[in-house]
């Protein structure tokens, strides 16, 4: 142990003749623990919801999507899905086809409208966990087994809003049978629906906006014949999905091209970032206002010690050395603070996964409990960055210290 460190430790734990001065040291650790405790707590509350909104929004859907350029119609997928199927970390591969739409029941709403495989589907993405009503089954049968009509599967909120449930029938209007060229008018494609069932994902984008039916009802409903929209893909990871779309798109080439579900959701999770970077910097400040209380605590400690200082540099003690013994104060300060807040902010957030004390009412929220998910780097960048500035203001006071003439500090001793 340096001498340094020593004599800064015998500062900080004995009795001093102005007990206000410890008050404010202790206010100091109070002020980094609790700075540094909500950091932790708010941070992993918003990676908690970072990560349920990405769960939800890949559960719907699938990691990457292949389409042609200027959405061209894709006849070729089948080839396209022997392709991809043999690319390293895919695991699924669906084709779809996504379009606006017309859905009526009493009054007309905008839809758009997913066509998609069922038993394909389930390889790409979570629908079938989603479904609260019905089942996912694009040919309801009747009591005597025959097919009635197509089936058509509603988010919640478009189900709600239309006032429908499974075994009631709605109307699609398809925008894509309208033709005003040559001075021509041919009527827009209808067909007739029956809900199979409804499904809720969380999301209100996808629960209010999205209905889906079978492959051959959409081809049929928008003019695609044979073709589809494109390809959907899953992988194994979803971290590599930026990675596996640039092997696709080297293997298929133009006119193909890629698009990863955090492309398609840029602006949301971009957003989020900006949040964790504000909420950082907001409570960042409970951390500097115990760095002026450090400040503060260690300009009367030079003070209270100045005939000490005098002594030391009277023996020959150098100017770094007596900053060292300041700095070293404002270091302890910080890294008390800092380590009993990083331990606080764990066993709280610990506390919430394991007993769930902050509940949400489910009938508002996808979730039932406020989510938590912590990052070890939130922990080390945290704890980095609350040492660091209780480092910055022991500078002052030390530097002041070290400055201080040792003569004129024992002169009436």
């Amino acid at each position: 142990m340096s001498f340094e460190f020593f004599i800064a430790n015998r500062y900080l734990r004995a009795k001093r003749k102005t007990g206000f001065i410890s008050v404010i040291t202790y206010f100091s650790i109070g002020g980094v623990l609790i700075g540094v405790a909500a950091l932790i707590i708010v941070l992993s509350v918003m990676n908690g919801f970072e990560s349920e909104v990405r769960t939800r929004i890949v559960g719907f859907d699938a990691h990457i999507r292949i389409r042609k350029y200027q959405n061209a119609k894709v006849g070729d997928y089948r080839d396209i899905i022997d392709k991809v199927r043999n690319i390293e970390n895919v695991t699924g591969c669906a084709p779809y086809i996504i379009e606006h739409a017309i859905i009526q029941t009493k009054k007309p709403q905008t839809v758009f409208v997913k066509g998609t495989d069922p038993e394909l589907e389930r390889y790409v993405s979570r629908m079938d966990e989603y479904v609260i009503s019905g089942e996912m089954n694009f040919a309801p049968k009747t009591e005597d087994g025959t097919s009635t009509m197509p089936g058509i599967l509603l988010g919640k909120g478009l189900a709600s809003r239309l006032m429908v449930q499974p075994g009631d029938k709605v109307l699609l209007i398809s925008p894509a049978g309208l033709n005003l060229t040559g001075g021509s008018f041919q009527q827009p494609k209808v067909k007739h629906f029956q809900v199979t069932g409804i499904f809720e994902s969380g999301l209100s984008e996808y629960d209010e906006n999205v209905a889906l039916c079978s492959i051959p009802d959409a081809q049929n409903l928008f003019f695609y014949g044979d073709a589809v929209g494109g390809v959907e893909v899953k992988l194994d990871d979803l971290d590599a999905a930026e990675f596996v779309a640039g092997e696709i798109q080297d293997v298929l080439g133009y006119p193909y091209l890629t698009q990863t579900w955090f492309e398609r959701n840029r602006t949301l999770f971009s957003w989020m970032k900006i949040e964790k970077w504000a909420a950082f910097v907001i409570l960042s400040l409970i951390i500097i206002v115990a760095a002026f209380n450090i400040i503060s605590s260690l300009i009367m400690v030079v003070l209270e010690k100045t005939r000490e200082i005098g002594v030391i540099k009277a023996m020959g003690g150098s100017e770094k050395s007596v900053m060292r013994i300041f700095m070293f104060e404002g270091l302890v300060v910080g890294f008390v603070g800092t380590f009993i807040g990083s331990l606080l902010g764990f066993l709280l957030c610990w506390s919430q996964l394991q007993f769930k004390w902050f509940s949400l009412p489910g009938d508002i929220y996808f979730i039932n409990a406020l989510p938590i998910e912590m990052h070890w780097q939130d922990f080390a960048f945290i704890s980095a960055a609350a040492i660091g500035l209780c480092l910055i203001a022991s500078i002052y006071p030390a530097w002041k210290a070290s400055r201080m003439d040792p003569v004129e500090a024992i002169r009436y001793e």
